[in-house]
């Protein structure tokens, strides 16, 4: 693998996990808007701007498939008014936490209006951030969603939106370049699960094997342990 491409690839990887660091935790309010996981919520800081605090329900470096939630979890739920979620199955773990919430809550999915890969085996493929002009998609549900919650703020969530939409943009283009510089027949992934399907159709890579042939990190790997 060339340096390029492990540099786009760690790229792809700060975007799907590591988002939630760019904004400070140490609001001091108790969070209007809370996110299941810190791509979603840096996403929605980047939309919201200043309007609103906007917390992940999970912290840094947590897995969603095999998180398990605590009763400071429940807390955020109940203290919540709108909640974002990825959608597709992504975030199971949270359905006992809005149960336990009491009041009913606004839920939005970002991936709204995505058609989602399917695996009969595995059902649903929730990783579309990992194609920038997905999210591209995300962008615009949350600001309909914002501006849905917060009519005030109309013309300032359009404007963070539009701003970001053009970085994702700027990002696909980006992506394309570092591509075109690895030979076709190099341009090959192995995964430790099968997250990389919409980042691979859209740059033209071919999956060719998986350590957990699965789209959850929470199944168990092959006894063999033998690419697919």
């Amino acid at each position: 693998m060339t340096r390029r491409l492990c540099i786009m690839i760690l790229l792809a990887i700060t975007i799907a996990s590591c988002g939630g660091q760019i904004a400070s935790d140490s609001r001091t309010t108790a969070p209007v808007i809370l996110a299941s996981t810190t791509i979603l919520a840096d996403i929605t800081r980047n939309i919201a701007g200043d309007r609103f605090a906007v917390e992940s329900l999970l912290p840094v470096g947590s897995d969603p498939h095999s998180y398990q939630a605590t009763p400071q979890d429940v807390a955020k739920v109940s203290e919540s008014e709108l909640i974002i979620v990825n959608g597709a199955g992504y975030e199971s773990f949270i359905h006992p936490l809005l149960e336990n919430a009491g009041e009913e809550k606004t839920l939005i999915e970002a991936s709204a209006g995505i058609s989602p890969g399917e695996d009969a085996e595995h059902g649903l493929d929730p990783h579309m951030w990992l194609d920038p002009n997905l999210v591209i998609t995300y962008v615009e549900n949350i600001r309909a969603a914002l501006t849905h919650f917060d009519p005030d703020g109309e013309a300032a969530y359009k404007s963070n939106a539009d701003t970001y939409i053009a970085e994702l943009k700027d990002l696909d283009a980006w992506i394309i370049e570092q591509v075109e510089q690895v030979h076709v027949e190099k341009r090959l992934l192995v995964t430790n699960h099968e997250a990389f399907g919409y980042f691979a159709e859209r740059y033209g890579f071919d999956v060719v094997g998986t350590v957990i042939e699965s789209f959850s990190t929470d199944a168990s790997p092959p006894l063999n342990n033998s690419p697919h």
